[in-house]
């Protein structure tokens, strides 16, 4: 439930259109729903500003399903990470609704009214295309939950005056993420061209050396641009998480 949602509930008891006993019925999974494999946590929104994303590695395609009927019945964006191709098969043909982005391994349900307008511009930005996955994650954790994202892909350090091409768009987003493998430079050279906070995602990609993204990770760990932070190897949705909570502060203070 969104803070949006529970004003207009109290609102309406207070204007006496809608009753007591009805507004604690509706009230009635807060602050979660017990599934019996799960506790589905709807009081995440009215706490951090943001629904509980269900991350699908380990668990059934019918406890995912079943968990994601939960939130939807919430009325929130829903957001599924790490998703199977059956089990985004399955969730589809659930919920007609639903979108499945098979690059960045996700399904995604958006029920937030288009009314409410984009809260902050992120941009994502990748060094090769063997990044887009984590990528597309996280492009779509953004736009699941409201922000306008740019899609900057392709791009790495190998050959700057790509990056160069597309400094405008960089400067006008509140936050970049930047999805980058092998040494992970990318983060500090964008770094040090923007004026906003840059969150590095080191990937995967790369040879035996690169020890699957732990020399990426120190690479940007290491970064001498300060506005540059870091979170874990392939970590898309949570570079993607903040971003938006970020984004959201500057659009509501501009």
């Amino acid at each position: 439930m969104k803070p949006d949602d529970l004003l207009k509930i109290l609102s309406e008891v207070e204007r006496g259109g809608m009753s007591p006993a009805a507004a604690v019925e509706r009230l009635a999974s807060l602050p979660f729903e017990d599934l019996g494999h799960a506790r589905v946590d709807h009081h995440r929104s009215l706490r951090s500003g943001l629904p509980e994303v269900i991350y699908a590695a380990g668990k059934t395609e019918e406890q995912t399903v079943a968990i994601f009927g939960s939130l939807m019945a919430d009325g929130v964006d829903v957001l599924v990470t790490r998703i199977e191709p059956g089990t985004a098969q399955a969730l589809v043909l659930a919920y007609p609704g639903a979108l499945h982005n098979a690059a960045a391994r996700t399904v995604s349900l958006r029920q937030t009214p288009a009314s409410e307008g984009s809260k902050g511009h992120i941009a994502v930005v990748c060094a090769g295309t063997s990044d887009l996955p984590v990528a597309e994650e996280a492009a779509v954790t953004a736009e699941t939950f409201g922000a306008r994202v740019t899609r900057m892909y392709d791009v790495g350090v190998a050959g700057l005056h790509r990056l160069l091409a597309v400094r405008s768009e960089l400067v006008a987003a509140d936050v970049v993420v930047v999805c980058a493998g092998m040494e992970g430079a990318l983060p500090s050279v964008v770094g040090g061209l923007v004026g906003v906070p840059v969150i590095a995602v080191p990937t995967s990609v790369g040879y035996g050396g690169s020890f699957g993204g732990a020399t990426a990770l120190l690479g940007m760990l290491n970064s001498c641009s300060p506005n540059v932070t870091v979170v874990n190897i392939d970590n898309g949705f949570g570079a993607a998480y903040t971003a938006v909570l970020i984004a959201r502060a500057a659009h509501s203070k501009g």
